[in-house]
C-alpha cells in the first residue's frame, strides 16, 4: 500500500483524524498541542491521531494529500478541515462545533 492509500484509508475509516507531530498526550509542537486542546474543548474524546514524526514518507505524503504545506492537519468525516489557524478560527466562530455536532457525545 502506498502512502496516499494509507492516508485515504485513515481519513475514511475514522470520523475525526488528526495528522500531528507527536501524540495527543505528548504533542511535539505547539500547533499540534493547540489543535488537540481545541478538540478537547469542543467535547471530542476520541480522535484518530497519527504521529507524522514516526514516518518521513507519511510526513511528506500528508502535505501532498491535502496540498497543504503544514502539520497538523485535521480531517472530519473524510474532509480536510485545515491546520491550526483555521481550526482555531472555526472554533472561535462556532463552525467547528457544528462540524463535530454528530460526532461529539453530548455531555451528561
Amino acid at each position: 500500500m502506498n502512502i496516499q492509500d494509507y492516508i485515504r484509508e485513515q481519513v475514511s475509516a475514522h470520523p475525526v483524524v488528526l495528522f500531528m507531530k507527536g501524540t495527543p498526550q505528548f504533542p511535539q509542537c505547539g500547533f499540534s498541542a493547540s489543535v488537540v486542546q481545541i478538540l478537547k474543548q469542543s467535547g471530542l474524546n476520541q480522535v484518530a491521531a497519527i504521529n507524522v514524526l514516526e514516518n518521513d514518507e507519511l510526513r511528506q505524503g500528508i502535505k501532498e494529500y491535502a496540498n497543504w504545506p503544514t502539520i497538523p492537519q485535521l480531517y472530519i468525516n473524510g474532509e480536510f478541515v485545515g491546520g491550526c489557524d483555521i481550526v482555531k478560527e472555526m472554533f472561535e466562530n462556532g463552525e467547528l462545533q457544528q462540524l463535530l455536532a454528530g460526532i461529539v457525545e453530548p455531555r451528561a
